[in-house]
């Protein structure tokens, strides 16, 4: 066998393929200031979004510590309840889902990422703002400012490369699940099941979330969500202490929707998409696209769960 004949089988039998797209990495093409308060923390920072070249990737910047956003970076379960925390030597990046979901889905590849807390320069911590609940800020934001192609330090285009997904991969957890299927385009299936919310009750959503403004008008608007009953627990855990009425839709089991309208009949479940996309980017290195080619479904998941799973397809490449 010829050495490109067994390269080609070797290339063949890979879970995970790596190709050019055939397009080029992008970046901002201006810098992004915002402002706000943490969920969680309750506490403000300030979030500035850098152009930055090709091949970098993204990762933020907090008290001249450069964290990637990165799989290998994101906290477990145990260290992140209810987001997802970047960490590196003792510092953390808190709900870093939002914004990443906003940058992936706008094509921002490339970004360095400037944090720092509004108010207590002695915390290790640092959150990212919540704003409304949703990324419509983060994109919004983007748009105004646009996206550009990003040049290496050569001042050369780098191409985006893609994960194609070449067979298919799952993970659960009782009856939560998260599997992804080999699939010619970026497509996202996503179902909750809330039985003892009936107004939220079971729900799924199918979205191809990078196609044209799809995730501009069906995604990013859908606001984080949480059960009413459960929130004085959440407290008591120390979450949510920034969380309100003006930035998430909170529902009773009992009574239903305490602030409607909804943005969407299923917006709990689209969410979830916006949610996923975010936790997914922190599969993407040195510039390209975090999302894989494939048709991912997801079942009643959570952050814990999709950074598991972003674990799982990182040690297959």
């Amino acid at each position: 066998m010829s050495l490109s004949a067994a390269l080609n089988t070797l290339k063949s039998s890979n879970i995970i393929s790596w190709k050019p797209s055939g397009r080029f990495q992008q970046t901002l093409a201006e810098c992004i200031e915002l402002s706000g308060i943490g969920l969680h923390s309750g506490k403000p920072s300030t979030v500035k979004l850098w152009p930055e070249l090709a091949g970098k990737g993204r990762y933020f910047q907090f008290k001249s510590e450069s964290i990637p956003a990165s799989i290998g970076f994101a906290a477990k379960h145990s260290q992140s309840p209810l987001c997802t925390t970047l960490s590196k030597d003792g510092l953390q990046i808190r709900t870093v889902e939002h914004l990443l979901s906003a940058l992936e889905a706008t094509g921002v590849h490339n970004c360095r990422i400037q944090i720092h807390n509004f108010d207590s320069e002695e915390d290790q911590l640092v959150e990212v703002p919540i704003f409304d609940g949703s990324a419509s800020t983060w994109v919004e934001a983007i748009q105004q400012v646009g996206v550009v192609a990003a040049l290496d330090q050569h001042g050369n285009n780098d191409e985006n490369m893609l994960a194609y997904l070449n067979e298919p991969v799952h993970m659960w957890r009782n009856d939560s699940f998260v599997a992804a299927f080999p699939c010619p385009k970026v497509q996202i299936t996503y179902g909750i099941d809330f039985p003892q919310v009936p107004a939220i009750g079971c729900k799924w959503f199918s979205s191809t979330p990078l196609d044209d403004d799809f995730y501009e008008k069906h995604i990013a608007s859908s606001r984080t969500f949480c059960i009413f009953e459960e929130v004085e627990r959440m407290r008591d855990a120390g979450l949510i202490k920034g969380g309100s009425l003006d930035n998430a839709i909170v529902c009773s089991a009992s009574k239903g929707w305490l602030n409607p309208p909804l943005r969407f009949h299923d917006e709990p479940c689209r969410h979830k998409v916006l949610d996923l996309v975010g936790d997914i980017s922190l599969f993407a290195r040195s510039g390209s696209q975090g999302l894989p080619v494939a048709h991912i479904v997801a079942f009643k998941g959570g952050h814990a769960l999709h950074t598991d799973f972003v674990r799982r397809l990182s040690q297959m490449v």
